[in-house]
């Protein structure tokens, strides 16, 4: 905890009977964690809150003030405290979904691969990594279909042709990720991966490199604020190279060691 000579900050926040404020407790915890002494004040009642608002001219609880300054909300703080940057805190974006999901499935794929063959750097785990890593993504979309195929016509241009493929895709990736994880049907689950990933980073390459649009990507869902992108363009690229890499391993073209 802070000691008597820390900074202090003084911040206000809803704490009601049937509302405690989630960006409230962040504050303050933050504040804390970052050396400063809160000045805790309670919003307890709805009017308070409003009454708190309009004297401040504000919109939205908690509010923050550091220095006789007001700071403002938890992304306001998180800016002021260095944490993130200005443009970071408007526009909302960020990789870290897709980030997480691709570790997420590479660290199963090792420990996949280590039950099996009792060790981690095997091809096999290569592809569980990948395969692995469709159907995370797959799930993210499956969520909210309706929201992902929603977002997806913004650039997907098979799905502007046909609307019902933005609704099928995620199925497909899904069905197509986990036949690679088995390593069964391979006969299907390549020819899908390598159709909608083609598709897909024809599209993506095209509304972010020729068009230059700055989209939003629907690839861990339709609330996604991933930039579509390189990193939206990978998830693709990873289907097509395990469309093309399964049958030559099911053709024996290549180990599995």
């Amino acid at each position: 905890m802070p000691d008597a000579n820390a900074p202090t900050a003084i911040l206000y926040r809803m704490v009601m009977p049937d509302h405690l404020c989630p960006f409230g407790l962040k504050s303050k915890d933050l504040l804390e964690r970052r050396g400063y002494r809160v000045e805790d004040h309670h919003l307890a009642s709805r009017d308070e809150t409003e009454a708190f608002k309009a004297e401040h001219g504000v919109k939205t609880t908690p509010q923050t003030f550091i220095d006789g300054r007001r700071i403002g909300g938890y992304d306001d703080l998180r800016v002021h405290l260095g944490i993130d940057k200005p443009e970071q805190a408007r526009s909302g974006t960020t990789y870290r979904p897709v980030i997480v999901i691709f570790c997420i499935a590479a660290l199963t794929a090792l420990a996949l691969s280590w039950h099996q063959y009792g060790t981690l750097l095997t091809l096999r785990a290569a592809e569980w990594a990948l395969s692995l890593s469709m159907v995370l993504l797959a799930v993210q979309k499956l969520q909210d279909v309706e929201s992902f195929s929603t977002m997806f016509l913004n650039y997907d241009l098979l799905a502007r042709r046909w609307v019902p493929y933005g609704r099928i895709y995620p199925y497909a990736e899904a069905a197509a990720g986990v036949l690679m994880t088995a390593g069964a049907l391979v006969w299907i689950s390549a020819p899908v991966a390598l159709f909608i990933g083609a598709v897909g980073a024809v599209s993506v390459f095209k509304a972010v490199y020729i068009d230059r649009r700055a989209l939003k990507c629907a690839c861990v869902g339709g609330g996604s604020d991933v930039p579509l992108g390189f990193v939206s363009l990978s998830e693709n690229l990873v289907m097509v190279a395990m469309g093309i890499w399964m049958p030559l391993r099911a053709w024996g073209v290549i180990g599995t060691g």
